[in-house]
């Protein structure tokens, strides 16, 4: 097995691999000097543990197509033929070869999946692994999950009146929830502050006219003391 290794500059000058941090951009040139003839490496967690890489560094080398992950735990570097040209004399084909017939070259001497000779169950295990990637915070805040609804507590409602200045009655606004199943219209009430200042909107809206009541009440009174 050849001893020297090369790296191409398109590759490791490229934004995708200068973004990453030093600790996985180390990683990778370690797992490429470890790698066989044909790019395989057998025992990539060991080599992480060797140079104290964590192992959202190999996750990332995987998220990032930089390595290629098969079913047995080997790896492949996926730009090895870009980087690497081994003479016949000093060549020896890699012992992976099952892993090897689940790649072809494409034009750019990359490796890639070879689909069609994959079965589903294969492709689907792939996903998974690459599906649990973490990528740090940054993934965590690009997220689109929707939070959890957590319905209110009446201390909670009503110190949030209080902080808001609302005209709202914290002990009917969560006896009205509890009773409807924390709904709005037919839908599950996703945030409980908004509805608060809704019902400050409505409770407003409905107090003028009470007042109106109470006013047409007191001048009715009135009247009626100057009749007799």
């Amino acid at each position: 097995m050849a001893e020297r290794r090369m790296f191409a500059k398109t590759i490791i000058d490229s934004d995708a691999f200068l973004d990453m941090p030093m600790s996985t951009q180390a990683l990778y040139f370690h797992l490429s000097m470890r790698a066989d003839d044909d790019g395989f490496i057998n025992n990539p967690k060991r080599i992480q543990r060797m140079i104290g890489a964590s192992d959202d560094d190999l996750k990332l080398l995987l998220a990032k197509s930089f390595l290629i992950l098969f079913e047995s735990g080997v790896v492949v570097i996926k730009h090895w033929k870009i980087h690497n040209y081994i003479q016949s004399d000093r060549y020896k084909p890699t012992a992976y070869s099952e892993e090897k017939a689940l790649l072809t070259v494409k034009k750019n001497k990359a490796y890639t999946l070879n689909t069609e000779c994959i079965h589903d169950g294969y492709i689907m295990d792939t996903q998974v692994r690459l599906g649990k990637v973490r990528l740090g915070k940054d993934s965590i805040e690009s997220s689109n999950k929707a939070k959890r609804f957590v319905k209110p507590t009446l201390e909670e409602v009503q110190a949030y009146i209080t902080e808001k200045g609302l005209n709202v009655n914290a002990e009917k606004f969560i006896d009205y929830y509890e009773s409807n199943g924390w709904k709005v219209g037919r839908n599950p009430m996703k945030d409980w502050k908004a509805t608060v200042r809704r019902w400050n909107t409505t409770e407003t809206k409905t107090e003028k006219p009470q007042k109106s009541d109470n006013l047409l009440n007191t001048i009715d009174q009135i009247a009626k003391g100057v009749k007799k």
